[in-house]
């Protein structure tokens, strides 16, 4: 069994959890959010507490318990406070523009890339900075990584979308005799 799933998880306050069969809903202040967990995993909650235990010992089912554990405190931590993601762009003439539903990037192509944003993201833009925001860790998470993929950082120049607490190894180009 996991060690994350030893500890119970702590409820805070302004935050109600609660479990219908398999799937677990967390409520807080700023939104709810429900995810349902393999029969494997039992969650039970008491009080104040969520205790995350096994419902057999095979070695597939041990690892789905401490998962179990992270999604808990990942739904808990965003009920309560917005996770962000930030990424900046760089290259002469790339730009970004969150128009309501919508974010429209200029990435050098012949045409502008319109990307659709998710339910339940908010996309702000400032000069070169594009902030994305949710309470869901893995929808913020995978939006940013799908702008990002749009057009990765190259090493030489660094030229692209990155986050913005990434590092890029540059490579020095070719020499002249």
């Amino acid at each position: 069994m996991s060690r994350l799933s030893k500890k119970p998880i702590i409820i805070p306050e302004k935050t109600t959890v609660t479990q219908e069969g398999l799937t677990v809903s967390v409520k807080g202040p700023l939104g709810e959010l429900s995810r349902p967990f393999p029969p494997s995993v039992s969650v039970v909650i008491s009080g104040k507490e969520i205790t995350v235990s096994l419902r057999d010992a095979s070695r597939e089912h041990k690892a789905l318990s401490g998962t179990a554990v992270a999604h808990i405190k990942n739904m808990i931590a965003g009920v309560n406070k917005e996770y962000e993601k930030k990424l900046l762009i760089e290259g002469v003439g790339f730009k970004a523009d969150a128009q309501g539903a919508k974010l429209n990037i200029a990435l050098g192509f012949s045409h502008p890339v319109i990307v659709d944003v998710p339910k339940g993201i908010k996309v702000t833009t400032e000069k070169g900075v594009i902030n994305i925001s949710g309470i869901n860790k893995d929808a913020v998470g995978q939006f940013a990584a799908k702008i990002r993929s749009l057009k990765e950082p190259e090493p030489y120049k660094g030229k692209g979308i990155r986050y913005s607490d990434e590092v890029i190894r540059r490579k020095q180009g070719k020499k002249t005799a």
